[in-house]
C-alpha cells in the first residue's frame, strides 16, 4: 500500500452498523444528561523543571481531546510515551517537578476538580492487606458518605458496589500480603476502585487498571468498569491509561487516544484506528490484535524496521504528520471548542464528606482492627519485650539498699530509658505501610490529616499500654525496684509515653523521608543521638555547653525519661555499703541523684512525665503541620525553580497561563 503524503488529509468512514462492544464515538452529549461532565484539553504542554544537557524536556506536546459522559477514553502508547503524565495533568495531580500550560475546561469552566464528583483509582494497590473485602469497602463508606445517609445506608452501598466490581464471593476474605494468601491481583484493583467510586462519581480516572493481570483478568476487570452505567445509573466519563490491552479488552473502548514521546499519533475512536494507520501505509494482519499492532509500529525504544521496511522514527513522524493534517485532527478541534462554549452546568461543588467525629471513630475502629490482625505492628514486639524484661529482671535480679546498686540501678534505667525504647522503632515498618493507605487517602480528599492522627492516636493507645504494663511488671518485681504502687504506675507511665514518644518521631521521620530503609536509619540516628545527650552515657554537667547541652540536652525526650525513672526510683532511699575504696558510704537517694548522676531537683518526677505527654502532642502537632505545609509548598517551590530556571535560560516552548484543575482536599 502506498503511503500518504503528511500534508495530505483523510476522512475515515466507518460502518454504519457497529457492534455493541464496536461503538463509535458520538459527537454529540446524551439527551438529558445534564449532570454529566465533558472534560476538554487543548494544547497541552508539559515540560520537565530540572534541566538535562538539551535544556528542559518535553513530556506532552501540543495535546488537544476531550472526553464525555457514557464513554471509555483510553490513553494508549509505548513505556515513556506520556501516559500516566497526560492523565495526571487532567487529574489535577503533577509532580512538582513538572510545569505544565495549556487549557483544560470542565464542561466549560476552568474549575478544580471537587471530591466525590471525580475520583483517580492508582496504578498500585496500596491497601490495608488485613482486612477483609468487605470491611475495606465498608470502612471506606464510613469516611466518605456524607452524614445525611445512614450507617445502614452506607452498608447498603458498600454491599452493592461489592456486587458491581463482582466481588461478592470474595467477601469476606482477607485482602492479603506478604506471608498471608489473600485474594487475587485482579480482585485487588476491583477493590481499589470500589473504594473510589462509592461516591457515585461522574469523573472517573484509572491509571493502567490491568497492570500485572492476565489477559482473562484484565477482561473482566475492564468490562466491569466500562459497564458501571449500566448498573448504576451514573453517566459516567471514564478516562484510563492503559499498556498493551487484549482484542477484547480494546473492543470496550469508545475512543482512543495514542501517544508517541508526548505527541498524538491518534485521537478519535477507537475501532477506526486500524483504519487510520492502515491509510498511512500500515495495515494490522486479520488475526493479530489491534493493539499490539498500534503499539509495535510506534515504539522506538528497540533500533528496528517497520513491516515495510521504514524505520519506527519515519513511522511515527509520517503519522504524527498525517494525524494534524487530516479531517479527524479538525473534527477533534471543533468538538473541543463546541463542548468549551457550550452552556453547560458546571461541575457540581463538593459532596458532603462524612462528619469530622464520623471519620475519626471509623479510623480508629479501622486502625485498630489492622493493628490487632498486624503481627508485626505490635504482637511482635511484645513478645521481644517479654524476653527482654525476663532478661533484665534475671541480670538485675532483686536489688538491695547498699553502695553497689546505686550504679546498678542507673544501668537497668538508662537500659530502660534508651535502649527498650529504642526496639520500637522494630513497628516502622508496619507504619510505613499504614501511611501508603494515608497518602492514598489523602491525595483523593477522603479525609484529611487532623482525622488521620487522631485516629492513629487513639487506636494505638490500648496497644502500647498493653506492651508497656506486661513488660514493666515482670521487670520492676523480678528486680525489687522501690516498693509501693505510686513508684509503679509512674514507671509504666513513663515506659508507655517514652514508647508513643518513639512513634510520634518516627511519624515525623516518615513524613520527610518516605523510603522504609532510610526511614529506619534516621529515625534511630536521631534517638542515638538522643540517647547520647540523655543524661547517662556523659553527665549533664559534663556536656559541652554548645549545642550539646544547650539546647539539644533540653530537647531530647531521654533527658526527662531518664530524670522521671531516676527521680522514682532514687527518692525517699537510703544507701549504706563500702565505695571502691573500702569506705563505708551513707547516702539519701536525694544526694544521689544531685552529686552522683548531676540531675536537678528543683522540679518534681511528675514535671519531667508532663513533659513528655507534652512532647508526645507536639510530635503529633509537628506531623500534621510538615503534612499540611509540604502540600502547601510544593506548588510553591516547583513555581520557583521554574522561574530560577526561566532566567538563566529560555525555554523553546512559550508558556501559557495554567489551568491545572486540582483536587481539593479536607483539612
Amino acid at each position: 500500500m502506498a503511503f500518504l503524503h503528511p500534508s495530505e488529509s483523510f476522512e475515515i468512514k466507518t460502518s454504519s452498523e457497529p457492534s455493541v462492544l464496536d461503538i463509535e464515538a458520538t459527537t454529540t452529549i446524551p439527551e438529558g444528561n445534564h449532570h454529566g461532565i465533558c472534560l476538554t484539553w487543548k494544547d497541552i504542554w508539559v515540560n520537565t523543571i530540572a534541566k538535562g544537557k538539551n535544556g528542559r524536556r518535553s513530556i506532552l506536546q501540543g495535546l488537544t481531546g476531550y472526553a464525555k459522559p457514557g464513554q471509555l477514553l483510553a490513553i494508549m502508547g509505548p513505556s515513556g510515551c506520556g501516559k500516566s503524565t497526560l492523565l495526571d495533568t487532567l487529574a489535577g495531580r503533577l509532580a512538582t517537578n513538572t510545569r505544565q500550560t495549556g487549557e483544560i475546561l470542565i464542561n466549560g469552566h476552568k474549575q478544580e476538580l471537587s471530591y466525590g464528583t471525580s475520583a483517580y483509582v492508582t496504578q498500585d494497590d496500596t491497601l490495608l492487606t488485613t482486612l477483609t473485602v468487605k470491611e475495606a469497602v465498608y470502612y471506606s463508606a464510613q469516611l466518605q458518605l456524607p452524614n445525611t445517609m445512614s450507617k445502614q445506608e452506607k452498608k447498603e452501598r458498600a454491599d452493592f458496589t461489592i456486587k458491581e466490581m463482582g466481588l461478592q464471593d470474595a467477601t469476606n476474605t482477607r485482602i492479603g500480603g506478604w506471608g498471608v494468601k489473600g485474594i487475587s491481583g485482579g480482585q485487588k484493583r476491583r477493590v481499589s476502585i470500589c473504594i473510589e467510586i462509592l461516591t457515585r462519581p461522574r469523573l472517573l480516572f484509572l491509571d493502567e487498571p490491568t497492570s500485572g493481570l492476565d489477559s482473562a483478568a484484565s477482561y473482566y476487570v475492564m468490562k466491569r468498569i466500562a459497564s458501571l452505567d449500566q448498573k448504576d445509573g451514573v453517566q459516567r466519563t471514564i478516562i484510563t491509561s492503559i499498556h498493551q490491552p487484549s482484542s477484547e479488552v480494546f473492543q470496550l473502548f469508545d475512543n482512543l487516544c495514542l501517544l508517541s514521546s508526548g505527541k498524538t499519533v491518534y485521537f478519535g475512536p477507537a475501532s477506526a484506528a486500524c483504519e487510520f494507520f492502515a491509510l498511512n501505509g500500515f495495515p494490522c494482519a486479520p488475526l493479530q490484535n489491534p493493539s499490539d499492532h498500534l503499539l509495535k509500529t510506534i515504539n522506538k525504544d528497540f533500533d528496528q524496521e517497520t513491516d515495510t521496511e521504514i524505520s519506527i522514527e519515519e513511522a511515527i513522524s509520517i503519522l504524527v504528520s498525517s494525524y494534524k493534517s487530516s479531517e479527524m485532527n479538525k473534527d477533534v478541534h471543533n468538538e473541543v471548542a463546541i463542548l468549551s462554549e457550550k452552556q453547560m452546568k458546571p461541575m457540581d461543588k463538593n459532596k458532603g464528606h462524612a462528619g469530622f467525629f464520623n471519620q475519626c471513630l471509623a479510623l480508629i475502629k479501622r486502625s485498630s482492627l489492622n493493628m490487632f490482625r498486624d503481627l508485626g505492628y505490635y504482637w511482635l514486639r511484645l513478645g521481644i519485650y517479654i524476653a527482654l524484661a525476663l532478661s533484665l529482671g534475671t541480670v538485675f535480679y532483686d536489688f538491695d539498699t547498699s553502695y553497689a546498686s546505686i550504679k546498678d540501678r542507673g544501668s537497668l534505667l538508662s537500659y530502660i530509658s534508651g535502649f527498650l525504647t529504642f526496639m520500637s522503632i522494630g513497628g516502622f515498618p508496619s507504619f510505613v505501610e499504614d501511611m501508603k493507605v494515608f497518602q492514598r487517602e489523602r491525595q483523593n480528599g477522603h479525609y484529611g490529616v487532623v482525622a488521620y492522627v487522631i485516629g492513629n492516636t487513639f487506636s494505638s493507645v490500648p496497644f502500647i499500654l498493653v506492651v508497656s504494663i506486661i513488660p514493666s511488671v515482670i521487670t520492676y518485681y523480678l528486680c525489687s525496684l522501690q516498693k509501693g504502687s505510686e513508684h509503679f504506675f509512674y514507671f509504666a507511665s513513663v515506659l508507655f509515653s517514652s514508647l508513643m514518644l518513639v512513634e510520634s518521631l518516627m511519624m515525623i521521620v516518615s513524613s520527610i523521608v518516605p523510603n522504609y530503609l532510610m526511614g529506619i536509619v534516621t529515625g534511630a540516628g536521631i534517638q542515638g543521638v538522643m540517647m547520647l545527650v540523655g543524661g547517662f552515657f556523659k553527665l549533664p554537667h559534663d556536656l559541652p555547653n554548645f549545642f550539646w547541652r544547650y539546647p539539644f540536652h533540653y530537647m531530647a525526650f531521654h533527658t526527662y525519661v531518664t530524670e522521671g525513672l531516676f527521680k522514682n526510683e532514687y527518692e525517699g532511699l537510703r544507701f549504706d555499703g563500702p565505695n571502691a575504696q573500702g569506705v563505708n558510704i551513707h547516702m539519701t537517694g536525694e544526694e544521689v541523684l544531685t552529686e552522683i548522676w548531676q540531675i536537678g531537683m528543683s522540679y518534681s518526677k511528675w514535671v519531667d512525665l508532663a513533659i513528655m505527654f507534652g512532647m508526645i502532642v507536639l510530635y503529633r502537632v509537628l506531623f500534621l503541620f510538615i503534612i499540611k505545609g509540604t502540600e502547601k509548598m510544593k506548588p510553591i517551590v516547583g513555581s520557583l525553580l521554574y522561574r530560577m530556571g526561566e532566567s538563566s535560560k529560555t525555554v523553546i516552548h512559550v508558556e501559557k497561563p495554567d489551568a491545572t484543575p486540582l483536587n481539593e482536599h479536607v483539612v
